[in-house]
């Protein structure tokens, strides 16, 4: 007993040691034991610390791959690319790499699922309502480093779905205005998908992003700290506290919802080894079978799709053709019309205006000329610079801006209550059909163009009208969420 009371002393005196050059006791209280989280957490509040383990886990796997991928374009003796024989040496030849390589791939995906429902536990719940904005923005922020990340990586392994795939989505860079086409180029670092390419997807996959993904997943939670996590009633429970000044609906994160949380993380790597063991290429979503062919240019495969976490947005590129974009018009003067009608701020009026008047000068311009007029059109030095805007510039702004749209929503939202439990039936129908329609979106993505659903219904008018469906979520919140009949919010958290 003597021994065991000497090293808790021996501890406490290095712990002391410790926290005279660094807070660490004083992080451990203010982020663990005395930080007070709800009572209430369900179900959706796992996904949050399941989004921080796979990203070590995406951390910890990829560090070990990099110790033996070669990001080399050139042939090897066998005529194989180097990248991809890499791969196939880890696959084949490293011990464990076939295990590591698989947990990194499903790893990738299970990072999109665990993203997507905690982004849709923010929608049920109005987690990004007053006061947390800016733990929104930073986790949409976040959202983002993730798909430049998955974009940057995919190319690695060298496959025919990574080239072209690849090429495809580089390309579409070359239809913004004035610097599309030099932009594209220096993407890539060359005129097409080469060694350069590669080279630059790998610095930014492994070294640029990750950096930045570390910063704002730090400032993410140390926002969420700052104010306080919310909670399924949508009850600030800082605004009742006790004599202590401890929120009285407030249980310490550490041991509660540590203990909840190992619970969580120990149902999810179940189903997580399940995958990687039996089923790693997830039926050909998560890794598809072109991408265990070598890239060939000369060869293009029968159909070019991303990975499924990015087929509702490509979807809707593919949606915004030029019958569609009549319809798109159409939504952004009634949109502007009712933002003049029901904004008192003269400048909000004008914009609004101005708005509506350029979007119908763009419509006359496509359906007179075939497409929208000119942003530019001047010579210089002998050398004429002018460009149509064509559908295929406003199919790569609808994708881009589809993805953005997320960050307004602390600004959209306009109901009285955060909580979808005290919102009515409005909300949750326009919500129920937004959730219908980015799964349908995802689905068509996958598939080639021409595909109809049972073989009788066409996928091109379904993507077109689940595209309007996600845009009109977002265009018309600020006025449904106020007309939606809602309940009064607890003074208490409950326990439904």
């Amino acid at each position: 007993m003597s021994q065991i009371n000497a090293l808790v002393d021996k501890g406490k005196e290095v712990l002391g040691w410790v926290d005279e050059r660094f807070p660490l006791s004083s992080l451990y209280k203010e982020h663990l034991a005395e930080y007070y989280a709800p009572k209430n957490f369900n179900f959706w509040y796992f996904f949050g610390s399941l989004a921080l383990l796979v990203l070590v886990n995406q951390i910890v796997t990829g560090i070990f791959l990099v110790m033996h991928y070669k990001p080399d374009a050139s042939m090897n003796g066998a005529g194989i690319p180097v990248a991809f024989a890499s791969v196939e040496y880890i696959m084949r030849d490293v011990p464990g790499g076939s295990f590591i390589r698989y947990l990194h791939s499903t790893g990738a995906s299970a990072f999109f699922i665990v993203v997507y429902l905690h982004m849709f536990r923010g929608l049920l719940y109005g987690s990004y309502r007053k006061p947390r904005e800016l733990v929104w923005l930073f986790g949409m922020g976040i959202f983002l480093c993730l798909m430049g990340e998955a974009f940057f990586g995919y190319l690695l392994p060298w496959g025919q779905m990574s080239g072209w795939g690849a090429q495809v989505i580089v390309n579409l860079f070359s239809a913004v205005p004035v610097i599309g086409p030099d932009l594209s180029v220096f993407i890539r670092g060359d005129f097409v998908v080469s060694d350069a390419t590669l080279n630059r997807f790998f610095a930014f996959h492994v070294i640029a992003i990750p950096l930045v993904l570390l910063g704002l997943v730090s400032a993410h939670l140390i926002a969420l700290h700052e104010v306080g996590s919310n909670n399924p009633d949508g009850v600030e429970i800082k605004k009742k506290k006790d004599a202590r000044g401890i929120p009285i609906d407030g249980i310490p994160f550490h041991p509660y919802y540590t203990v909840k949380d190992i619970f969580g993380v120990s149902i999810f790597l179940i189903i997580f080894a399940a995958v990687v063991f039996f089923a790693p290429e997830g039926g050909g979503y998560f890794l598809e079978f072109n991408n265990f062919v070598p890239y060939d240019p000369m060869k293009t495969p029968p159909h070019i799709a991303p990975v499924w976490y990015f087929t509702p947005f490509y979807s809707m590129l593919r949606a915004t053709t030029s019958d569609f974009l009549p319809a798109l018009w159409a939504l952004v003067v009634v949109v502007a019309g009712l933002s003049f009608v029901s904004c008192k701020n003269v400048w909000v009026r004008r914009l609004c205006a101005l708005v509506a008047v350029g979007t119908y000068w763009g419509f006359f311009g496509l359906t007179v000329f075939g497409k929208t007029p000119a942003l530019f059109d001047f010579d210089l030095l002998g050398v004429h610079f002018g460009k149509g805007l064509d559908a295929k510039f406003w199919g790569v702004a609808m994708m881009g801006g589809s993805v953005l749209l997320f960050a307004f929503l602390p600004w959209l939202d306009q109901s009285p209550v955060k909580s979808i439990r005290y919102k009515g039936g409005l909300y949750k129908t326009i919500l129920s059909l937004f959730v219908v329609s980015f799964i349908l979106l995802g689905i068509l993505g996958t598939k080639a163009p021409g595909y109809a659903f049972f073989g009788v219904i066409p996928g091109e008018p379904v993507a077109a009208v689940c595209t309007l469906i996600y845009l009109c979520f977002f265009a018309f919140m600020p006025w449904y969420s106020r007309l939606d009949k809602t309940k009064p919010e607890p003074e208490r958290v409950t326990w439904k």
